[in-house]
């Protein structure tokens, strides 16, 4: 295969396979797996979320447990003190005040930790409802898929044709054409090459004046329009003139 008909031929099936891509993107079922897969990112970044409001959380309860134990402990002791006849009238009321106080900080403590278990409690319910919503998103996602690849079994396996059928044409193709062709498709948005027939391009349809088309013979089997600017194939057009 030349050079100038394998060019021609991958753009045939460059825009073949965007055509198709173009199919899949439309199928109702690519939008909805689409659609599940946003709402599984979201639920895992809320998710994310909720776990390290749990481990704040157990943080707290871990720190509370222990105040709490220091509390007893220091009521312990200082009912230890009256017990063992240390405390004499003159400190017996400041031993007092301090159970006293110790009694209070004890029973904040509690009513913290009595919140700290609801909101663990709470956060665990929600831990449990994103495992079960993903759960659910998933064998979704699961079932549109299987559903997309039945539907479009077809173009699937005329994709991967095309794709086979893509090598084996660059092989005919230099890097400095296959460059070229590179940087047109993006410019062009697919549309890269036309084809010169007679004196007019197959594309931009702008007829070619005497002398362009002169130095179009004489120059290479692949050129550029000198008008839509894109690459030119004039092989074969100029072999009636000879």
């Amino acid at each position: 295969m030349r050079e100038p008909e394998a060019l021609l031929r991958l753009q045939d099936i460059d825009l073949a396979l965007m055509r198709h891509k173009k199919t899949l993107a439309a199928m109702p079922q690519m939008r909805k797996i689409q659609a599940v897969r946003a709402a599984r990112k979201k639920l895992a970044s809320q998710s994310r979320q909720i776990m390290g409001e749990r481990k704040d959380v157990l943080m707290d309860l871990e720190e509370n447990e222990a105040s709490q134990l220091l509390l007893h402990e220091h009521v312990e002791s200082t009912q230890a003190r009256v017990e063992s006849g240390e405390a004499n009238y003159r400190n017996l009321k400041d031993i007092e005040s301090q159970l006293t106080s110790l009694a209070k900080q004890i029973e904040k403590r509690e009513f913290q930790h009595k919140e700290l278990l609801a909101r663990l409690e709470k956060i665990r319910i929600a831990e449990k409802n994103a495992k079960s919503l993903d759960d659910k998103l998933c064998s979704e996602g699961e079932a549109l898929i299987a559903d997309l690849k039945e539907q479009t079994a077809d173009i699937d396996r005329d994709m991967r044709k095309l794709s086979l059928d893509r090598e084996s044409v660059l092989v005919n193709i230099s890097p400095e054409v296959r460059e070229r062709y590179d940087g047109a498709v993006k410019r062009f948005g697919g549309l890269a090459v036309e084809r010169l027939r007679g004196n007019v391009p197959s594309v931009c349809r702008v007829t070619v004046s005497p002398s362009v088309f002169g130095d179009l013979k004489r120059g290479p089997a692949i050129a550029e329009c000198p008008y839509c600017h894109r690459m030119l194939v004039t092989e074969g057009m100029f072999d009636l003139d000879e």
